[in-house]
């Protein structure tokens, strides 16, 4: 890998989904990988379920804030990685995009935000394999 691949989540408050993922992609990729993360419409604080969740298996992010998305956030993303944003999240031309169709931990109990926790980790190393090794491309 040659260029250090720039991830982007976005979901609609930056407060769970999308910082649980930018929790693993940092824990599974170290600094191979880029991470932003941002929202539409950014919550006041980290949802304190998803911090608890990800500190179960050793994965801190309390000190996280969400943050706005803005085209100055977007630019540069090679991946975007979207979360139940649906038309509010931006569409940038040359980008690799994934709606990822994951419950929103807001409101939830910690039984049900753990297993939206595990989802993402299975889904953010399938990631973390795809950029690293992605599959060959074959020309005609």
């Amino acid at each position: 890998m040659t260029h250090q691949p720039v991830v982007l989540f976005v979901c609609v408050h930056n407060a769970g989904r999308s910082q649980m993922a930018a929790g693993w992609l940092a824990h599974l990729a170290g600094d191979r990988i880029a991470i932003r993360s941002a929202g539409t419409e950014p919550a006041d604080r980290i949802n304190p379920v998803a911090v608890q969740a990800m500190a179960e298996v050793g994965i801190d992010i309390a000190a996280q804030q969400p943050a706005l998305l803005t085209a100055e956030t977007a630019s540069g993303a090679d991946v975007v990685i979207t979360m139940g944003c649906g038309d509010t999240c931006p569409v940038l031309p040359g980008r690799r995009y994934e709606d990822w169709d994951l419950t929103d931990p807001a409101g939830q109990p910690i039984e049900v935000v753990r297993g939206i926790r595990d989802d993402i980790r299975a889904r953010v190393q399938a990631l973390v394999t795809d950029l690293e090794h992605p599959a060959p491309s074959y020309q005609r």
